[in-house]
């Protein structure tokens, strides 16, 4: 049975995970006949937003308590990955990833990338292992795979051009399909940077889930 890391950067679409990406991306490995573990860094959060109301709130949020919200409990610190343990890693989007693994949110393309979450994109490259970005999550792939890296978002023009700017090459790309890059044993797919409702995120997921598990045979 392939083994699959999973990221997760909190919960909730505007400080954290989205929760909608994290369950469609467990869904479809689970109906790939794999198994999962969600990892997440044992940190505190960047934002706490209201999700009813959309403004900022003052309370503190830790990031692996938050997504064990998500993981019905069962995530582990992400110091605590094995890359030899995993045929691969997913990480699902949500503004958490650009505020929590990176500051992209906030920088933009002088963003600086978590360690934690750097060390660990790098050691599945290293091993040539394979794996699935989802939704704003590619923007930290120049950063982990470096230039020339091919990545999808979607079609949103500003992400794209910082992605290039950084020095990957951002590629247009429909909500229900993915983008492969061979090279890099990489699938990216827009997910809830295009999605209008959860058919049109469940198609992209679930092709990215099968490719990247496909790579890992």
């Amino acid at each position: 049975m392939k083994n699959v890391a999973v990221l997760l950067a909190g919960s909730g679409v505007f400080d954290g995970a989205e929760v909608n990406e994290v369950v469609l991306t467990l869904l479809h490995i689970s109906k790939q006949g794999a198994s999962y573990q969600c990892f997440a860094p044992d940190t505190q959060q960047t934002q706490v937003i209201n999700h009813l109301s959309g403004e900022e709130s003052s309370e503190k949020r830790n990031v692996l308590q938050e997504a064990a919200r998500i993981a019905r409990g069962d995530v582990k610190p992400l110091s605590e990955l094995n890359v030899s343990e995993f045929d691969a890693l997913i990480v699902p989007g949500g503004f958490g990833v650009a505020k929590n693994f990176c500051d992209f949110a906030f920088k933009g393309d002088q963003m600086m990338i978590n360690e934690q979450v750097e060390h660990v994109g790098k050691a599945f490259k290293d091993a040539r292992k394979p794996a699935g970005y989802l939704c704003i999550a590619p923007v930290m792939l120049p950063y982990i795979y470096g230039n020339g890296v091919r990545v999808t978002v979607g079609n949103d023009a500003d992400v794209a051009a910082a992605i290039n700017k950084m020095g990957g090459e951002h590629v247009d790309c429909d909500v229900r399909d993915i983008v492969v890059d061979d090279n890099h044993r990489l699938v990216t797919t827009p997910a809830y940077m295009l999605a209008e409702n959860l058919p049109d995120a469940e198609a992209g997921i679930s092709k990215l889930v099968e490719k990247v598990l496909y790579m890992a045979a």
